[in-house]
């Protein structure tokens, strides 16, 4: 064991390394018997990849470059494929990123348009795609943009040809419903095809806030009749809605103050299935999201938990949850099913995200002569392979603090670890703590090799799921409104405190990261306390008055001011109380600001007018901005640099000495 100053410490964890798997696989799904998904390509100019596992158990690639299977529907996208196993091979479904069109494909030909570009605003875009075959159609939302500004933008189900009648033709692709609604999710098929359902929420609701549940009875010629709500509401969240094989509705509502599965009675209304004082559902920041799936035996597969999340099966019958048996502590909102089989994806702190397969059936238990568990769960894609010795990886510790009031703070400490290195004498170590996007969102408790960057390298880490984070029920997530820039920022300088305070972190060294909300968080925390020696910001909000219904943001975000700061007609002060861009003279600490050029969601505006305010007042600071990134970095170039950036200006402030890192240059 050598001794050497935290901060100094050779670490294998080098940047690259940490770019180099950065993302992880999502929508799952099957085609015939074959388990499918998207996976990210950062060394491929961010792009995502479909692919395909075969019965032997071989993966392949789909899709080669430059094909990028991703939808920009709400901006943060959703479900981007579907398919169908024929007799000549699959069918596929997808949506290509750059031009946002649909398209299909068989192996053997060129993937070939199935909608029309449009010279409107952003164009035609899709998700949440369903396949009708017997209708020749592909069902899901559409997203048509009727101006030019961001919030000129209608939402409905519609049907697209497969014939590709449409690839020229708007007219052709037949609209389901009218746009009564603001916002849309794609529509789910009752078994017999005789009625679906999808959910809707208006301006000024997110939809954690509050959904509707609609449902329509089918012709048989695919025309919706008028449509009705038949759950939810202005306060009650339904997250997701689902057909059991049998045509019993199932959806997820947090009308008890958690999101719990409830089955829908023509007696009884709403009977809940399993209530429990934990999530079995969540935030609908992309369309297509699930969080449970029926399966043909009547059970129901479920990503459930309070905090973490764990895949479990549900006899609604008895309300008991037998979890699947496994090293994973984080299953992802992304579930297919087939037959017995359930296909997600997890990761675990010793794993990054893989595809799991659980098979459903029951086997014998164990006995003296040994002999299988009840259900099985093997990875069958994207297998976590170690890049460097899982000894450098970090080893988390689940923490409860409490901030002002005694609140309760949730958060996940990552010590600094090397298993060839030490600090010397009674020295303590420097810690960055991380701030998470949304806000309505959370930190999984998951390996992440840009927190093992740091951490190896003897930085501590601590994320935060302040008040407002989800996984935690609606009264912890309600904490945050009309309350941003306030609880967040309370909560993130309280855990720093406490980890001072109990002689964990050094309290002269302490620094606040956060992208996006985060960065918003980040650059408050600056603002209004002394507690941080330094800050990373990365693609921010920063000005309240220039984000939102004034157009600097995009349509499914613009209003979402309204319950986190409150309605801008009745507290217009409050919106400039709280912008760091408004208090920029409050700022004395060193900060990285980092944004993407092609972001529409916190566009490059934000960062400008906040160095403009910091102009003259010689604060060192660094400002970096990446051509061709939108919001959140994707390519394997641009997190190098972000990571090594961010580790030079810790270096510099907390004096520290990495090796072989560029030294960021500071201007002031």
């Amino acid at each position: 064991m050598r001794k050497l100053a935290y901060g100094s410490w050779p670490s294998p964890i080098d940047a690259r390394v940490a770019a180099a798997h950065d993302g992880r696989p999502e929508y799952v799904g099957f085609v015939g018997d074959e388990a499918w998904w998207t996976e990210p390509r950062p060394a491929e100019g961010g792009r995502r990849t479909l692919v395909r596992r075969h019965a032997d158990g071989r993966e392949e690639s789909v899709l080669p470059a430059p094909w990028n299977v991703r939808s920009r529907v709400m901006e943060y996208g959703g479900q981007p494929w579907a398919g169908e196993m024929r007799e000549n091979g699959p069918l596929l479904v997808f949506v290509h990123h750059a031009d946002q069109r649909l398209y299909a494909f068989e192996p053997g030909s060129e993937p070939r348009p199935l909608t029309p570009l449009s010279p409107v605003g952003g164009g035609l875009r899709w998700a949440d795609l369903t396949l009708c075959p017997e209708r020749g159609e592909v069902w899901c939302v559409l997203e048509e943009f009727t101006g030019d500004g961001p919030t000129d933008v209608r939402r409905v189900l519609a049907a697209v040809p497969l014939d590709g009648s449409a690839a020229q033709d708007r007219a052709a692709v037949r609209e389901l419903t009218g746009a009564r609604h603001r916002f849309v999710t794609g529509p789910r098929l009752r078994p017999d095809g005789r009625r679906a359902v999808w959910l809707a929420w208006d301006h000024p609701r997110m939809p954690w806030d509050g959904t509707e549940l609609m449902m329509a009875e089918v012709a048989e010629d695919g025309t919706f009749g008028e449509s009705w709500t038949f759950g939810g509401g202005p306060d009650e969240s339904v997250a997701q809605a689902e057909w059991a094989p049998d045509g019993t509705l199932l959806y997820s509502s947090d009308r008890g103050g958690w999101w719990n599965l409830y089955r829908a009675d023509p007696h009884r209304g709403a009977v809940p299935l399993c209530p429990r004082e934990e999530e079995f559902g969540g935030p609908l920041w992309t369309l297509g999201r699930r969080w449970f799936a029926p399966l043909e035996n009547g059970l129901i597969a479920v990503v459930h938990g309070r905090g973490a999340t764990a895949l479990g099966v549900l006899d609604p019958e008895t309300g008991e949850v037998v979890d699947t048996a496994g090293p994973w502590t984080e299953f992802a909102p992304t579930l297919a099913v087939h037959g017995t089989r359930v296909v997600g994806v997890a990761a675990s702190p010793r794993s990054a995200y893989e595809v799991v397969e659980l098979d459903t059936v029951p086997h014998a238990r164990p006995d003296s002569r040994g002999g299988a568990p009840v259900g099985r769960a093997r990875v069958i894609g994207a297998t976590h392979d170690d890049p460097v010795d899982p000894a450098y990886y970090p080893e988390p510790q689940i923490r409860t603090f409490h901030g002002p009031d005694g609140r309760e703070i949730h958060a996940h400490v990552y010590p600094p670890h090397n298993p060839g290195h030490a600090a010397p004498g009674n020295e303590l170590p420097p810690y960055v703590v991380w701030a998470h996007g949304g806000p309505t969102d959370r930190a999984p408790l998951v390996l992440d090799l840009a927190i093992a960057y740091f951490t190896s390298r003897g930085i501590g880490v601590a994320e935060v799921n302040y008040g407002g984070s989800t996984g935690y029920g609606r009264e912890y997530r309600d904490r945050l409104r009309e309350q941003w820039g306030v609880v967040d920022v309370e909560d993130c300088a309280a855990v720093a405190l406490a980890l001072a305070d109990e002689g964990t972190a050094d309290p002269g060294r302490l620094a606040i990261r956060g992208g996006s909300a985060g960065g918003w968080t980040a650059a408050a925390c600056l603002a209004a306390t002394d507690v941080f020696a330094c800050g990373t910001i990365l693609y921010p909000i920063l000005d309240l008055a220039g984000w939102g219904r004034t157009g600097g943001t995009h349509d499914f975000e613009s209003q979402y001011l309204e319950s986190l700061v409150g309605p801008a007609d009745e507290v217009p002060c409050r919106y400039a109380e709280r912008s760091p861009v408004e208090h920029a003279d409050k700022i004395s600490a060193p900060f990285l600001l980092l944004q993407g050029l092609d972001d529409v969601i916190c566009p490059p505006e934000q960062c400008e007018r906040f160095l403009a305010r910091m102009a003259g007042r010689r604060v060192p600071h660094a400002y970096i901005a990446f051509e061709g990134e939108g919001h959140g970095f994707r390519r394997a170039e641009t997190m190098v640099r972000v990571l090594e950036a961010e580790l030079s200006l810790y270096a510099q402030v907390f004096r520290l000495e990495p090796p072989g890192i560029p030294t960021l240059e500071l201007a002031k």
